[in-house]
């Protein structure tokens, strides 16, 4: 039985592949190339020492999906393809939510054709909103998005809770991510944002290595310890295991579960710098800038329930998050 990964060229998505690779799931990806790299695969290839099966197709095209149901036994998709860019979003809304909502429910009608019930949803902790204090539980109420790129995560976990309520056949993890950061140990697969990077820590990766020249904080007056923004910051590798542990519980049978994949530890900005100061032996310049609308003084996770429930925990501190990301960075300073 084959697993298909939506979005599987991508950051998450291609380091989740490497880690099936070491599970004897057959593994298919389906991207449409619109933010990753195709040599990503051939990298997650050369990880996993075994082949994959690539589909270059978009998820809003049911022909496609259907000829990759029609032609693979897929008995679960992780599903991550979707438009990411915070900023973007609040630019073109309209195309996150054409791709991000209208996408996944093309995916879940060629999903439901084809008899396959079983998916791992790629969400995010921006769905808590800012009314929350942390540590953020998975039974808190979710707040207004800040962001239409966080309004269309929120709009597809109610998607999909809908779904389930209507034919309990299904089995659906819905996986709240917090700051995804670092890469492969190998410096083979990582990051590659294009552009400015709209995430800290390839922004401070491409600081060190000459590309851009300073760092902006948004905000040095916030109610923390050094008064820049705290946030959990989570291993990448980490992270990909957290979505094999939540496959693993959706093949075991049907329900539909939600779960924080955070460390339950939060840093902030200026810890952060320092941390990757340290890892490159590169100084980080920065300037402070005022806050950003929507921006919350912390954020981070209580993991307790993907702990208990999928035997699952963080085991990478930021030291090595920012080893790892000055590796990929340093070997890597284009990307792919």
């Amino acid at each position: 039985m084959a697993i298909l990964i939506t979005g599987g060229a991508g950051y998450i998505g291609s380091h989740t592949a490497v880690e099936l690779m070491k599970t004897k799931h057959e593994i298919i990806i389906l991207d449409n190339l619109s933010n990753s790299n195709r040599e990503s695969l051939e990298r997650v290839k050369e990880l996993g020492g075994r082949d994959l099966k690539f589909y270059e197709a978009d998820i809003r095209s049911r022909q496609s999906l259907d000829l990759v149901f029609a032609e693979n036994n897929i008995e679960a998709v992780i599903h991550f393809a979707a438009l990411k860019a915070v900023g973007e979003s609040h630019e073109k809304p309209l195309d996150y939510y054409e791709n991000n909502i209208g996408g996944t429910v093309i995916l879940l009608q060629a999903m439901k054709a084809a008899g396959c019930k079983k998916i791992v949803f790629s969400s995010s902790a921006t769905v808590y909103g800012s009314e929350n204090t942390s540590p953020l539980k998975e039974n808190m109420p979710l707040g207004r998005a800040t962001n239409p790129y966080g309004t269309t995560k929120m709009y597809v976990e109610q998607i999909l809770q809908d779904l389930y309520a209507s034919d309990e056949d299904w089995s659906i993890s819905l996986l709240r991510y917090f700051n995804p950061v670092g890469a492969h140990k190998s410096g083979r697969i990582g990051e590659a944002p294009s552009g400015v990077p709209n995430n800290l820590m390839p922004y401070i990766a491409q600081v060190a290595v000459g590309k851009l020249d300073f760092l902006r904080v948004y905000g040095n007056d916030y109610p923390t310890d050094d008064g820049t923004g705290v946030r959990d910051y989570i291993h990448v590798v980490d992270l990909a295991a957290g979505h094999v542990s939540a496959l693993e519980k959706v093949l075991a049978g049907p329900g539909c579960d939600i779960y924080n994949l955070g460390t339950g530890k939060g840093s902030s900005v200026l810890e952060v710098v320092a941390a990757f100061e340290k890892a490159s032996g590169r100084a980080i310049p920065y300037k402070f800038f005022d806050r950003r609308p929507g921006d919350v003084a912390e954020n981070f996770a209580d993991p307790g329930k993907a702990n208990d429930e999928l035997g699952w925990r963080a085991v990478r501190g930021l030291e090595e998050m920012c080893e790892d990301s000055w590796r990929w960075q340093s070997q890597n300073q284009d990307g792919y």
